[in-house]
């Protein structure tokens, strides 16, 4: 029988010492919990609707007799697939990315707190910066990923339901389909700002509301909230330093000329509260006691730390923005005039074609709007539901001038639904042939937009 003989050393000798233990690098962190974030049932569930619904949805409200025409292009959905992303792009910005926030951003960190797992990730990573990093980085991919998906199924539903046609701008102009492409494709990608600031306010929540299903929700509350306000007639200062407008300010990229100083301006506001958002969340997360396992949120230094330096920020951008804004709504009469007279004549114009007229030129029209708000007593200016046109133009050869009446509709956001209220002839409902098949009358109904900003002066 052998035995095997294990030699000892007969005196101890200097060992050396053990290594210090280095954190994990910020790229394996995060594939960790980009991974540990996919394997989520309910993620997974997201990725799959947001990859198939909107295809689903576009093809069926395509091929339906009657179009959501309370919806910005939604009036376009049987003329060019174009119209269908712009038309989810809407109801995204409104409710499917603050929900998708709220479920991404507001539970990445309070997950944690429910499993009771953050004493292994510190011992497994051994750096509170470099989890919060790779969290927040794993978030924001993921909802990259769910935009993605959102514009990718929408298009693709469109061009398929309907195919790639000229598509009609919020100003009457036909934009040409790669023109059309580009301005969906600018338009998607300008809602990804809005979309960072709450996303930066999902990750407050979340770190300072620990276990709280509030930390979840408070993104789509802050969502709902702004949405709320920009619904009432608020000055343009306080509009503008809303995280949420450019939701709505990408209408601006469908005018000719562009809209751009809103947008801009929005897309830097949210650019700004993600920062100022996100900054509080790491500041709390490397302060907070992880040895605490009944630790549920820290309220006062949410108070303290996130609130009132966002509460502080809204207030001194509005300080900053209400002189360069003039004040007011931003919609006043002359505004309204413009937007109505340069809608009517592009869309004349296409109205020439499809009924086969001689064509004309905006030149040759020489279109003008008189709107006013039915009484002498309402001052023509800002959001409602009187607003009157009566648009006048010119026909080469004919001394008379044309007229139609409109009753519009302008919102407090600057867009506007134009009635057609005679002559039946003009701006009446009536089929027209188009390429595309049997198409209501151009002129009977359009949507438009009004530049809520002042005008810069010309000379």
């Amino acid at each position: 029988m052998s035995a095997t003989l294990v030699q000892t050393d007969p005196e101890p000798r200097s060992r050396p010492q053990a290594a210090a233990a280095r954190p994990v690098p910020v790229a394996r962190a995060y594939r960790f919990e980009l991974v540990k974030l996919v394997s989520q049932w309910r993620i997974r569930l997201l990725v799959l609707a947001c990859w198939i619904v909107p295809a689903v949805f576009v093809v069926g409200v395509s091929r339906q007799s009657t179009l959501p025409t309370d919806t910005l292009f939604g009036r376009w959905m049987h003329a060019t697939g174009w119209a269908g992303p712009l038309v989810v792009l809407g109801f995204a910005g409104s409710w499917a990315l603050p929900l998708l926030t709220s479920v991404v951003a507001g539970d990445v960190f309070a997950a944690e707190d429910r499993l009771g797992t953050w004493r292994h990730l510190l011992v497994a990573v051994r750096s509170p910066r470099r989890i919060f990093a790779a969290k927040a980085l794993a978030s924001l991919t993921v909802l990259l990923l769910l935009v993605a998906g959102l514009v990718a199924s929408s298009t693709a539903g469109g061009i398929a339901a309907v195919g790639s046609h000229p598509l009609v701008g919020l100003d009457g102009g036909l934009l040409a389909p790669g023109d059309a492409a580009g301005r969906v494709l600018l338009a998607w990608l300008c809602v990804l700002a809005p979309t960072l600031a709450l996303a930066g306010i999902g990750f407050l929540g979340s770190v300072a509301l620990g276990r709280s299903p509030m930390g979840l929700l408070l993104p789509a509350l802050v969502a709902l909230a702004m949405q709320l306000a920009q619904m009432m007639p608020l000055p343009v200062g306080v509009r503008l330093a809303l995280p949420g407008y450019a939701f709505v300010s990408w209408n601006g990229l469908f005018t000719g000329p562009a809209q751009l100083r809103p947008l801009l301006i929005g897309i830097a506001v949210a650019l700004v509260w993600a920062v100022a958002a996100t900054l509080p969340a790491y500041l709390l997360f490397l302060r907070r006691d992880f040895t605490n396992l009944s630790y549920d949120g820290s309220g006062r230094r949410a108070v303290t730390v996130g609130v009132l330096p966002l509460a502080g920020l809204l207030a001194l951008t509005i300080a900053v923005l209400a002189p360069a804004t003039g004040g007011g709504s931003g919609i006043e009469q002359d505004k309204v005039q413009r937007s109505v007279a340069t809608a009517f004549a592009h869309l004349y114009r296409i109205q020439t074609r499809e009924l086969n007229r001689p064509g004309v030129t905006e030149a040759q029209l020489r279109t003008s709007a008189t709107c006013d708000k039915g009484s002498d007593r309402v001052a023509t200016e800002g959001p409602g539901n009187d607003w009157r046109c009566v648009v006048t133009w010119h026909l080469p050869g004919v001394e008379a001038a044309g007229t139609a009446i409109y009753q519009l509709d302008v919102t407090p956001d600057g867009r506007f639904v134009a009635d057609g209220d005679g002559p039946k002839e003009v701006n009446g409902y009536f089929l027209v042939r188009t390429p595309t098949g049997d198409a209501p009358n151009p002129l009977w109904q359009f949507d438009g937009n009004v530049e809520l900003l002042p005008t810069p002066s010309k000379g």
